[in-house]
C-alpha cells in the first residue's frame, strides 16, 4: 500500500526507542499530560453538565418559566386553551403566589407560597413523597410542604401550620395586624433542589381567598419543554406575549444559573491549562529532537527530501504524541465520567445522603474539546518543523 515517505519516517522516529533518554522522557510526559488533562476536562465537564441539567429539571420545573399578567381588563384566563396548543409548551396553569411566613410551635420560616389549582397540572406531582395532590384540593386551606420545610417546622401529614401574610393586614382592637390562617399539611414533596428551602404550595382557591382576589384574577404560568429555550420562545411569540405583562424565570433564578455556568467555564479553563502545558512539552521535545537529529536531517536532504518534506516528518512525529494522548485521554475520560459514582464508592468517597453525581454527555462540547486538543498539538509542531526545514546539509555534514 502506498504511504507517504514523510509519514513513514515521522512514525519511525515516534516509535523509536533509541536516542536521547531525556527527549523520550519529555515525549512520554507530553502524551501523559494531554491524556490526564483531557480525562479531567471531560469528566468535570460531563458532571457539571449533569448538575446543571438536574438543577434545571428540579428547580425550574417548580416555578413558572414565563409568568403572564393581565393588562388592564384583558383576562389571561381566557387564553389558557390557546396557550396550551403552542409548540414548546409543557404545562399551562393559573398562577397565584405570595410571600408568607410559616409558623409552628418550634420554628418560623419565610417562604413563597404558590397556588395549585384543581383540574390543572401541578409541578410537584412527580416529587410527592407522602400524601397526594388530590388531597391538596379535597378540602380548603390545605398545604404542601417540601421534606426540608417539614423537617424544619417539625410537622407531618395532618399537622397544622399557621400561615401569616405580611402584605395583607386587617384592623383589630389591637391595631393593624397581618392576616393569618391555619393550614393543614396535606402533602409532602421532595424535589432535591434549592427550591425546597423556600417554596411551598397551597390550594389555589384558598390562597386567592386569603389574598382577597376575585375568581379569574390570577396570572398564567407557562412551563416550557426546555427552560433554556425561553429566549427563542419569546422571540417566536412576541405578538402574543405583547398582550400581557410578562417575566421569565431568569428574573428569579438567572443569577444562580449564571454562576453555575461561570463555575463550569472557570473549571474547564483551569483544567485546560494541563493540556496546554503538555502541548508545550511537545514543542520542547521536538525542538531537542531537531537539534539531536540534524545529521540525519542533512542526510535525508541529500537523498532528495525537500525542506517541506523535512518539516512534514517532524509534524508527523509531534502529531503522533498529540493524537495518542488525545485518544487515551478521551477514552479514559468517557469511562471515568460514565462510572464516576462507582469509582467514588470504590475509594470510599460518597456524597451526603447517598446522592449520586449526575452525568450528562454533551456531544458538541466533547467534540470541541477533542478537536481543540488536536489543533493545539498541530500548532505545537509548526515551530520545530520550520526549524528542521532550515537545516543546511552542507554545514552539518562538513565535518562528518
Amino acid at each position: 500500500m502506498f504511504q507517504s515517505v514523510s509519514l513513514f519516517v515521522g512514525l519511525r522516529y515516534s516509535r523509536s526507542s533509541k536516542g536521547n533518554a531525556f527527549v523520550s522522557f519529555i515525549s512520554f510526559f507530553s502524551i501523559a499530560g494531554i491524556a490526564l488533562g483531557l480525562m479531567s476536562l471531560i469528566t468535570v465537564n460531563s458532571v457539571m453538565n449533569g448538575f446543571e441539567q438536574s438543577l434545571k429539571n428540579a428547580m425550574l420545573d417548580l416555578i413558572p418559566h414565563i409568568q403572564l399578567s393581565a393588562k388592564e381588563h384583558n383576562q389571561p384566563a381566557t387564553k389558557l386553551d390557546a396557550l396550551t396548543s403552542l409548540p414548546g409548551i409543557k404545562r399551562v396553569s393559573p398562577y397565584v403566589t405570595s410571600d408568607v411566613i410559616l409558623q409552628t410551635n418550634k420554628e418560623l420560616v419565610g417562604v413563597r407560597l404558590q397556588g395549585s389549582f384543581d383540574g390543572y397540572p401541578t409541578a410537584i406531582s412527580p416529587h410527592i413523597e407522602s400524601g397526594s395532590v388530590k388531597s391538596l384540593h379535597d378540602d380548603r386551606y390545605q398545604l404542601a410542604l417540601s421534606r426540608f420545610l417539614a423537617n424544619k417546622l417539625d410537622v407531618r401529614l395532618g399537622s397544622k401550620v399557621r400561615v401569616i401574610f405580611p402584605d395583607i393586614t386587617s384592623y383589630t382592637p389591637l391595631g393593624r395586624v397581618p392576616k393569618q390562617r391555619l393550614f393543614t399539611v396535606a402533602a409532602i414533596y421532595n424535589s432535591r433542589s434549592e427550591a425546597d428551602t423556600s417554596l411551598a404550595f397551597a390550594d389555589g382557591n384558598s390562597l386567592m381567598k386569603m389574598l382577597k382576589k376575585k375568581p379569574g384574577e390570577y396570572d398564567v404560568s407557562l412551563t416550557l419543554d426546555d427552560a433554556f429555550s425561553v429566549s427563542d420562545f419569546k422571540a417566536d411569540h412576541q405578538a402574543l406575549l405583547s398582550q400581557f405583562t410578562y417575566q421569565d424565570w431568569q428574573v428569579q433564578q438567572g443569577a444562580l444559573f449564571a454562576a453555575v455556568a461561570m463555575e463550569k467555564r472557570v473549571m474547564s479553563l483551569l483544567l485546560a491549562l494541563i493540556v496546554i502545558v503538555a502541548v508545550f512539552n511537545i514543542v520542547s521535545a521536538l525542538s531537542m529532537m531537531v537539534s539531536e537529529k540534524q545529521g540525519e536531517v542533512a542526510i535525508l536532504q541529500t537523498l532528495g527530501f525537500t525542506p517541506s518534506k523535512i518539516a512534514q516528518v517532524f509534524m508527523v512525529q509531534g502529531l503522533y504524541n498529540g493524537v495518542v494522548g488525545t485518544l487515551i485521554g478521551s477514552i479514559l475520560g468517557l469511562l471515568l465520567a460514565a462510572n464516576i459514582n462507582e469509582v467514588l464508592n470504590l475509594i470510599g468517597l460518597s456524597l451526603l445522603g447517598g446522592m449520586a453525581l449526575p452525568v450528562k454527555f454533551d456531544t458538541v462540547g466533547l467534540s470541541f474539546i477533542i478537536f481543540t486538543s488536536l489543533l493545539l498539538s498541530f500548532l505545537a509542531t509548526l515551530y520545530p518543523a520550520k526549524k528542521a526545514a532550515k537545516v543546511m546539509p552542507a554545514e552539518v555534514l562538513r565535518y562528518e
